[in-house]
């Protein structure tokens, strides 16, 4: 029988630390749930896209009036600038639900007047964020904001 003391308790506990790391180690390396990669695949293209954007952005900036939105009994109003010809706007609106994925849609842009209603029964009540990426005679500008609905 082998005796216990304070020096086989030291490399027991080694051993068992080591062993834990180990398993630690191998458990994150080889389980497809903790591979949360922070890198895209493709990245350069993804950049030139937020490039593109912040661009837009920056286009939106230099109008004198930029869009602006309210709620109304009938849906989320969503108003062009009034100084801009609305027969020439062209794009898309993008409504994303941070909470519920499959409430998010996209809608094209086609006004017959200077502002576009996006109807109640699409929108729940709370978050959403909105991405108006949209053109004027060749120009694009981009409008991106969280709203409460």
């Amino acid at each position: 029988m082998m005796k216990f003391n304070w020096g086989t308790g030291i490399v027991l506990a080694f051993i068992g630390f080591i062993s834990f790391i180990l398993y630690f180690i191998i458990t994150m390396n080889v389980n497809e749930d903790f591979d949360h990669e922070l890198v895209t695949e493709d990245y350069y293209a993804e950049e030139l896209a937020y490039q593109k954007d912040i661009d837009k952005l920056n286009n939106a900036k230099t109008l004198k009036e930029n869009i602006s939105y309210k709620r109304t009994e009938n849906g989320l109003l969503i108003k062009f600038p009034s100084s801009l010809d609305y027969n020439n706007i062209t794009g898309n609106v993008f409504l994303y639900r941070p909470s519920n994925k499959q409430l998010d849609f996209e809608t094209p842009i086609s006004l017959s007047n200077p502002y576009l209603l996006i109807p109640d029964k699409r929108l729940v009540d709370g978050r959403w964020n909105i991405k108006i990426d949209w053109q004027y005679k060749g120009k694009s500008y981009l409008f991106k904001e969280p709203i409460i609905y």
